[in-house]
């Protein structure tokens, strides 16, 4: 059993149940990811009503530790993205 939602079968979806053609649909789904990522890189920050915020936070440079072999090493530092769940979104999860 598949848990994961792939751009392709959200364009299947707007292919069936919109009416619009497999090319323009996948076109759709491409640019509408494509908008939201340029936003976010712009901006550090990403909101949807009713969904969540998207957001990208910087992490410093660390020292890590195998705990296997306790050798350190350095991680670098890096943006990472994070998501933060709206209430009517978490509502939602919990009712379902």
């Amino acid at each position: 059993m598949r848990v994961n939602l792939t751009k392709k079968e959200i364009s299947n979806k707007i292919y069936t149940e919109i009416g619009f053609s497999k090319k323009f649909s996948d076109n759709l789904i491409d640019d509408i990811l494509k908008l939201l990522q340029n936003n976010l890189v712009k901006k550090n920050n990403l909101k949807l009503s009713n969904f969540g915020t998207f957001s990208i936070k910087h992490k410093k440079e660390r020292i890590g530790r195998n705990p296997k072999t306790k050798n350190e090493f350095k991680i670098s530092s890096r943006n990472v993205l994070t998501f933060k769940a709206s209430k009517d979104f978490k509502t939602f999860i919990n009712e379902s």
